[in-house]
């Protein structure tokens, strides 16, 4: 049972470290220490999600996980191509987003199958980092087998965590700390046989897979890339609808996009897989960033006509408002994005992105080139 004065203290620090503008793994670092002392655990895996498509974008881990990173690509392929009802996936559409395994999901393949096997862990207690619709993470704690399971109690605090983890994240993926200098690769591709072994690696493969290393405590590209691989069998098999694709912050802070695609021999021969990597344009990143703010969809519409440049009568006239009401919505726009005006809501959008390239010439799209 967690007692109640300790779970009050647990949400307050989290509260107070969701809002602190820390970046990713100092968030969920600090929050994980906070999390142990009401729900104790041996080890913690924490995942920052792309919200528009639920894949793994960085992992970091904490207790008897750190350093073990020889199953990342297996977990990956677990994670994102089989069903299970406590799947990361099936929990952001889940009414409560908080699950124990043992309690909730006894039958769970991956807890027999691979977790108990592989680490010896006895159970797991899943939360999905959600505010609103969108989700932006996944928390996997840990106990080992001869523990005692999670209980109801460790449910409802996570579920009611959820929300705050979800706000730390959307604050620590702006919240960049760059690791690495940028990067010149171009476009990477990778091949993986049926085995989802790889059998085609492109010249820039290994440097965008070192980009993925957000930190040296982060889960190995493996991850990444194995639940891209798993994600897009399912959706080749009519599981799920949405084409593999994830936005991830590399080291150096510049943006990539992975897509994951299936793919067909001429004789007809399939269980090949295609992996790309690239550099992400604007139009992929912007929606994502603007999302990070925790807007609602009126002020989404008007961030939007900010964007394209258009002023305060503009936007009123446009979206059939009055001017008082516009500058309503800029007002809460500016104070979620930490910024006072325009000029200053525009630089958080676009400057970051463009930083690690500021020295570059434009490319034929007029965004900086990566050589």
């Amino acid at each position: 049972m967690v007692p109640a004065l300790m779970a009050t203290r647990v949400m307050r620090d989290v509260d107070v470290l969701s809002r602190a503008g820390l970046d990713l793994e100092t968030f969920l670092d600090e929050a994980a220490d906070s999390i142990a002392r009401a729900i104790p655990h041996s080890a913690a895996c924490q995942s920052s999600l792309d919200p528009s498509t639920l894949l793994l974008t960085g992992t970091f881990k904490t207790g008897r996980l750190k350093g073990f990173d020889e199953q990342d690509h297996q977990w990956g392929l677990v994670e994102f191509g089989t069903r299970e009802e406590s799947s990361f996936e099936a929990l952001a559409h889940a009414e409560v987003p908080a699950m124990a395994v043992q309690l909730q999901s006894p039958d769970s393949r991956r807890l027999a199958g691979f977790l108990r096997p592989v680490y010896g862990f006895g159970d797991e207690l899943r939360v999905i980092a959600r505010d609103g619709n969108a989700a932006w993470g996944g928390i996997a704690l840990h106990r080992d087998v001869g523990e005692p399971h999670f209980t109801q109690d460790d449910v409802d605090l996570g579920a009611a965590l959820s929300p705050l983890l979800a706000r730390g994240i959307r604050s620590g993926i702006l919240t960049a700390v760059v690791n690495a200098p940028a990067v010149i690769a171009g476009p990477a591709v990778i091949v993986v046989d049926a085995d989802d072994q790889p059998v085609m690696v492109s010249e820039a493969a290994e440097v965008r897979l070192g980009e993925l290393m957000m930190s040296p405590d982060g889960v190995s590209s493996a991850a990444i890339v194995s639940g891209l691989i798993g994600a897009a069998r399912r959706y080749s098999a009519g599981e799920i609808d949405r084409p593999p694709r994830c936005r991830v912050r590399g080291a150096s802070g510049t943006w990539l996009v992975l897509y994951a695609t299936t793919m067909q021999g001429r004789d007809g021969a399939r269980g090949q897989v295609a992996i790309t990597i690239d550099e992400a344009s604007p139009p992929e990143i912007v929606p994502l960033v603007i999302s990070a703010f925790d807007l609602t969809e009126r002020e989404r519409d008007v961030v939007q006509r900010v964007i394209q440049g258009l002023d305060t009568k503009e936007i009123a006239a446009a979206m059939f408002l009055s001017t008082y009401t516009v500058q309503d919505h800029l007002k809460s726009v500016f104070e979620k994005a930490g910024v006072h005006s325009r000029r200053e809501l525009i630089a958080r959008i676009f400057f970051d992105q463009y930083v690690p390239r500021m020295n570059s010439p434009l490319g034929p799209d007029g965004w900086f080139a990566s050589s």
